[in-house]
């Protein structure tokens, strides 16, 4: 199950939603989550890697898609926001250190 974060960045001061955890929408939809988010380029190889697996790859991809998604937002300047509980567990399951 993914659980949410929300990220801010902080000269735009825009907000994102982030995820972590299983992709139910990525097994069920395949690339539509990723074209939902204007995540193009890896949506476009999702929708290959289903293409040429007859979409068995959606299992293996429904594991990955959300931390992926989160942290290149954090590469792109965003930062967690939120509680420090939900900020530290968010951290710890991504991977990164602030």
């Amino acid at each position: 199950m993914a659980i949410e974060v929300s990220l801010r960045h902080p000269a735009t001061g825009l907000t994102k939603k982030g995820l972590y955890g299983f992709s139910w929408t990525t097994l069920f939809f395949g690339p539509f989550p990723a074209f939902i988010r204007s995540d193009w380029l890896p949506g476009i190889g999702i929708l290959v890697a289903a293409l040429l697996t007859g979409g068995i790859s959606s299992i293996i991809i429904a594991f990955l898609y959300n931390k992926y998604y989160t942290t290149k937002l954090i590469e792109r300047g965003y930062e967690l926001s939120g509680t420090d509980e939900s900020i530290a567990a968010a951290q710890a399951a991504l991977g990164v250190v602030k």
